[in-house]
């Protein structure tokens, strides 16, 4: 009679939250180191919720991962799901993991998902992250993969609506992500010669607005390029939001102050002004190489973590290394913009 072998242990996934660019190729980094390790690796499709029981469970070989880095979006699929919130939720994650012989897992989201994987792991969970987010607002790590891709596409687009902006002698606002943080207006408004930029971290004057706007059209400027933050409000104003509604994490949906905004411009200067929102434009489509990178380099370092046993830690990047950081030391406090770095953008506005 032929003796079997020892059963391998296995590492799930889940990828929560919103999909950002380089999320394949963090899979894919996991699942090579993880299987040259001698793991075997089970991904769980819908985040939270497959873990819940709502997803399927698909093994994941080379074959399965090879050329998946340079796809968009997430092969697992996600879901905006808080176990903490279900009744017994926490129960059937443990139960769906010792069902498929899941060891250890490894959560790759933002504070939300990275919150929920916290707490398992107080509850006796052996889990790892990897820190997602194109908000680039995640503490603890110095990027965030996929903010490099968000920032390309919407620099491209602030670039392109100049042309219109200046044919038609409009201001343009163009309406950005960035519900707390504004890494990525920041960025994209900079990279894109935008000559205002608004975020959330410092609520604005729209008199200083329409300064700017009156100043260019006396130097012969007759368009003004404005990118705002989906959570930019004014100094006395609110956040516009589209829903009341909260998700499980607490969350409403925002949108609408750019269309909010040009209205109020064009009523206080006479200007005609038009919005553009990117929206989910901003998260899609294939990854740059720099995320491509980062997001392998992640998902190498996170299988690395399981063999090593640090557990209730994340994957990060720490200069130009990746390093293993305490889990809670990515929850609590978001990574805004400090005000020295939006004073470099202010350079550019004209203002006196």
């Amino acid at each position: 009679m032929a003796l079997t072998g020892a059963r391998k242990k296995q590492i799930a996934i889940v990828t929560g939250g919103g999909d950002a660019p380089g999320l394949n190729a963090v899979i894919r980094g996991i699942v090579v180191r993880a299987i040259s390790l001698g793991y075997d690796v089970l991904g769980f499709r819908k985040g939270w919720a497959g873990l819940l029981g709502e997803g399927e469970q698909h093994p994941l070989d080379l074959d399965e991962v090879e050329d998946i880095h340079t796809l968009g979006g997430t092969i697992l699929g996600t879901s905006r799901t808080n176990p903490y919130k279900i009744p017994g939720g926490v129960d059937q994650v443990k139960a769906t993991l010792k069902k498929f012989n899941c060891d250890y897992l490894i959560a790759i989201g933002g504070e939300d998902t990275l919150g929920v994987a916290w707490k398992l792991h107080q509850d006796g969970i052996k889990v790892v992250g990897v820190p997602k987010t194109i908000d680039n607002d995640v503490s603890a790590t110095d990027y965030t993969f996929g903010f490099d891709t968000s920032v390309n596409i919407a620099a491209d687009a602030i670039d392109r609506l100049h042309t219109t902006a200046q044919s038609h002698e409009r201001v343009m606002v163009v309406e950005v992500m960035g519900r707390h943080a504004g890494w990525l207006t920041l960025h994209a408004g900079m990279a894109g010669g935008a000559h205002v930029i608004l975020l959330p971290e410092y609520p604005y004057d729209i008199n200083e607005i329409c300064k700017i706007i009156r100043r260019r059209e006396s130097q012969g400027k007759h368009y003004t390029m404005i990118a705002v933050s989906e959570g930019a409000k004014a100094i006395e104003g609110d956040i516009v939001k589209q829903v009341d509604k909260k998700d499980m994490f607490g969350h409403v949906r925002l949108g609408g102050i750019g269309e909010r905004l040009a209205q109020d411009l064009e009523k206080l200067t006479g200007k005609e002004a038009r919005h553009v929102v990117l929206g989910h434009l901003q998260r899609a489509g294939h990854p740059t190489a720099f995320d491509r990178v980062l997001g392998t380099r992640l998902g190498v370092h996170a299988a690395e973590m399981v063999e090593n046993k640090e557990f209730g830690k994340i994957a990060a990047l720490q200069g130009t290394e990746i390093v293993s950081k305490d889990m809670k030391a990515a929850l609590g406090e978001l990574k805004t913009v400090p005000r020295h770095r939006y004073d470099e953008a202010r350079i550019f506005f004209g203002v006196e």
